[in-house]
């Protein structure tokens, strides 16, 4: 058998072994459900994700997922200077590494929460540090806000979205 040959044969089992394991144990036992409780967290009102409640197409995602995407778009847009480090779209939680913007000389990292759905300045909050954790000046911060919230409204407009 030629290497490839064995290669695929070993990738489609392994994806056969994996799909596997993702079956309802509960209706091959025909008891409930099992649960995965740790000694610390006996309480029966633990929620259990498992990988088919994340896959599942059940819910509506405007309803699970609390980000406005033109803040998240314009926060993007806005800080593009800054290499992105994290991204989490479900908590939206934006983690950037330091960067220089153009035309300056101190570096920045930026931390971006978008909180809700709608598009207001309470659902962005903004975090700038500077090397070695240094504070920002509170006017840095506000003026790059303002550019965001600035650019998630054209964002919106240029959708049609009034």
């Amino acid at each position: 058998m030629d290497t490839a040959r064995a290669a695929r044969l070993m990738i489609v089992t392994t994806l056969c072994a994996g799909l596997a394991a993702c079956g309802n144990t509960a209706s091959r036992s025909g008891g409930e459900e099992p649960s995965i409780l740790t000694a610390a967290d006996e309480r029966p009102s633990a929620r259990v994700t498992r990988i088919q409640d994340v896959l599942r197409n059940s819910e509506n995602p405007n309803q699970t997922v609390g980000v406005n995407k033109y803040l998240w778009n314009a926060s993007l847009e806005v800080l593009n200077f800054l290499p992105v480090q994290t991204i989490d779209p479900f908590t939206g939680v934006i983690q950037t590494g330091y960067g220089t913007p153009p035309g300056g000389g101190r570096s920045y990292r930026a931390t971006i929460q978008i909180s809700d759905p709608a598009l207001d300045a309470r659902s962005l909050r903004l975090s700038l540090q500077g090397p070695g954790g240094g504070a920002v000046e509170p006017g840095t911060v506000r003026a790059v806000e303002d550019a965001i919230l600035t650019r998630a409204r054209q964002l919106r407009l240029r959708d049609g979205r009034l």
